[in-house]
């Protein structure tokens, strides 16, 4: 029994160890990384996304008993004197008396000059949710009452909009109603206008893109990444600033049919939140685990580097990053952690030692193995 007991006390200091080997080189760059709270009153959280205003960042995502419980309200948290506010419920799915839905999927957006936005949905399910935005003229302390966007309009359904030239925003939108149609919608601030815009064309072979994320490439050049249950991150590209959009192709990118986030930096580099999750045999059609949670770097949108794991811990459910980029050039992350918290993470992309993604692989190095999620945990 002793020599049993040794011998795996021996296993979980190796294993302890080997653990931390492996993070000590994808770690680089890590200014910052902690929860947003540590107790709440709500046991379960997700979806979370983050904004820079004049005062601070401010985080927000829905919390209540579970996903889709009418309960589940937005949250929204701020970092006030370097340390994180306790959440707060901003926007709620009551309907009168004796109904109420759940809300989903905040997303934040602080207009240049302006107010901060905040953009959700509310509905039973996604298939007939519907877009509603509320909005902050002090930072994200008061808010508005509820704005129901216009019929037929969702706003950016998971990920932050974009600022074209014309000063409007640009959200990366679809619809999940079994359609599984990505779109995109502009949103004229300035007016309070919306126009929708272009979408990819029909494609039989990628018919599951979700939640899209904008990425810029100069010019009118955009590129537009989503989730999906192809066991790879689709793409597609618009040349005349979202109007039209190329069909929809697949990248060297695995995905897990979970959701991803990207940032454009201010060196022009591109800057991608997602699971490095591999397609396994044993994965059920369009579901893999979530975890790890990885950052990966380019140039062009199509070649892929290594530059940093959030989370690999075989325990799932790191998932859901929304990511930013100060004005200070830090850049900021949020997401869920196995649905309990909302962690936050702090890091300076000057710190990041880029390392090639071949064949959609992430690489091995001296020191470290790729996270190999065993079967039983399939996200």
């Amino acid at each position: 029994m002793v020599k049993r007991t040794s011998f795996l006390l021996l296993v979980g200091l190796f294993i302890a160890g080997g653990l931390k080997a492996q993070h000590s080189y994808w770690k680089s760059g890590i200014v910052k990384d902690e929860f947003l709270y540590t107790k709440a009153s709500f046991p379960e959280c997700h979806a979370a996304t983050i904004a820079e205003t004049p005062n601070g960042l401010v985080a927000a995502f829905f919390g209540g008993t579970k996903e889709r419980n009418p309960d589940v309200e937005i949250r929204v948290c701020r970092e006030v004197n370097g340390k994180w506010t306790a959440p707060v419920s901003v926007a709620n799915g009551i309907q009168n008396d004796s109904l109420r839905f759940p809300t989903w999927n905040p997303v934040l957006y602080q207009v240049p000059g302006g107010d901060l936005l905040l953009f959700y949905k509310v509905g039973p399910k996604p298939s007939i949710w519907k877009g509603w935005m509320i909005r902050s003229k002090d930072n994200g302390i008061t808010w508005s009452n509820p704005e129901a966007l216009p019929e037929g309009f969702l706003g950016p359904v998971k990920n932050k909009p974009v600022l074209l030239k014309d000063g409007s925003l640009l959200c990366p939108s679809g619809d999940e109603s079994g359609k599984t149609a990505i779109h995109f919608e502009k949103y004229d601030v300035k007016n309070n206008k919306w126009t929708m815009m272009g979408l990819p064309p029909n494609n039989e072979d990628y018919k599951s893109p979700l939640q899209p994320t904008i990425l810029l490439h100069g010019g009118d050049t955009l590129q537009a990444l989503c989730r999906s249950k192809e066991e790879a991150i689709l793409q597609t590209w618009s040349f005349d600033n979202g109007k039209t959009w190329t069909s929809l192709s697949k990248t060297t990118l695995p995905n897990n049919n979970s959701g991803i986030d990207g940032v454009t930096l201010k060196n022009g580099w591109q800057l991608l939140a997602y699971n490095h999750a591999i397609p396994d045999v044993t994965w059920k059609k369009g579901k893999g685990p979530r975890t790890p949670l990885n950052l990966a770097i380019s140039k062009d949108g199509i070649h892929w580097y290594a530059v940093l794991i959030l989370e690999d811990s075989p325990i799932s459910q790191y998932s859901y990053p929304s990511i930013i980029q100060t004005n200070d050039g830090m850049v900021h992350i949020v997401y869920t952690w196995r649905r309990t918290k909302i962690k936050y993470v702090e890091v300076d992309p000057s710190k990041l030692v880029p390392v090639k993604i071949n064949n959609g692989k992430w690489p091995s190095i001296k020191g470290y193995t790729p996270l190999v999620v065993p079967k039983t945990n399939k996200g």
